[in-house]
């Protein structure tokens, strides 16, 4: 079987499972996000929550009192939400969200987090930390602000410049 010559960014003739270490690089990050997605699944799945979820509670609990536009929690998703009428939708039937539409502008829509949110975020709260230390507790302080660095680096020319994470 022939395999793969690992092209550029360097040239090697080096036999390798991969095209380039581009893409070594990229194919590493999806295997690590997968396993470290795994952990975090098997925690929101025990309180029917997806991580997309979660993350609209979290940032519907940092603007507590005040609510969210729908188009403002879409953008400070972690992960793009193609369809946030459909999340939204979802924590409102679970009754973890308040949604409204100011009189002023009927077309806005306007989201807060219920005390049943607030209830589920204070429930998870240790769970979450235990799950980020089973992720990462293996590596120091200064292995994890190389590696942040290192992942803003990656990812900074992909942001949006209106991104809250450039």
């Amino acid at each position: 079987m022939n395999r793969p010559v690992r092209l550029s960014p360097r040239k090697s003739k080096i036999p390798s499972d991969f095209d380039s270490l581009w893409q070594e690089a990229y194919l590493s990050l999806w295997r690590t996000y997968d396993r470290l997605r795994a952990i975090e699944d098997e925690l929101f799945d025990g309180h029917d929550l997806t991580a997309q979820q979660y993350n609209a509670l979290r940032l519907l609990e940092r603007k507590h009192p005040e609510p969210m536009v729908t188009s403002a929690i879409a953008q400070r998703l972690i992960s793009r939400a193609p369809d946030i009428t459909r999340l939204i939708d979802r924590l409102e039937q679970r009754g973890l969200v308040l949604r409204h539409r100011p009189a002023e502008n009927r077309r806005i829509v306007q989201v807060s987090i219920s005390q049943a949110g607030l209830d589920l975020l204070a429930t998870l709260a240790r769970q979450v930390r235990e799950c980020h230390a089973k992720q990462l507790g293996h590596l120091s302080s200064e292995q994890l602000r190389k590696l942040i660095d290192l992942l803003r680096q990656v990812r900074l020319p992909h942001e949006e410049s209106t991104s809250h994470w450039r």
